[in-house]
């Protein structure tokens, strides 16, 4: 016998077709064996159907589980992603900083060594200062101390000039 509703309802049009057909569109089928069909039918149809259904529910499962790991999938991607582009944005906001503190750097350490260079300047102006004064005076005590000395400018050799006192600070204070 057939296993199948497919089976038996092609046992059943091969019975109706084979039938002898009569007039008016009318056949004569043995109806027993077309009710025994029918039963047969009857009884496979809840058991297929209940296969087709778990058939149903199962495709169902596995598409809405495949719909769950695209989407686990694509949110996992988009988050990648955004991690990627966060990265990204973190390390260019480092380099723009370190761009930033290095410019900062570099004008603070010319601002330092234009300081420097104004301040050895102006130091070495009070020196040279310092030093012109001190020769001034070195020169006017020199003067004074030849005058004094009679060691003028035409003076003859200390061997010829009469012994003096060569410089009296006491008497140039009370002057």
């Amino acid at each position: 016998m057939a296993n199948g509703v497919t089976d038996l309802l092609d046992s059943l049009y091969r019975m109706i077709d084979d039938a002898r057909g009569g007039l008016g569109g009318t056949c004569r089928i043995n109806r027993d064996d077309a009710l025994d069909l029918l039963d047969e039918i009857r009884n496979k149809f809840p058991a297929e159907l209940s296969e087709a259904k778990k058939l149903l529910t199962q495709r169902n499962e596995y598409l809405d589980g495949a719909k769950t790991d695209a989407e686990r999938i694509r949110q996992q991607a988009l988050d990648r992603a955004k991690q990627l582009i966060d990265e990204h944005e973190i390390t260019r906001q480092a380099r723009a900083e370190a761009a930033r503190v290095t410019a900062e750097a570099e004008n603070r350490a010319n601002e330092l060594k234009a300081a420097a260079n104004t301040y050895c300047e102006d130091a070495m102006r009070r020196t040279e200062d310092a030093v012109n004064v001190a020769l001034n005076e070195i020169r006017q005590s020199r003067a004074k101390f030849r005058s004094v000395a009679g060691m003028g400018a035409g003076a003859a050799p200390a061997s010829r000039r009469p012994a003096q006192t060569a410089y009296d600070v006491a008497k140039e204070e009370d002057e």
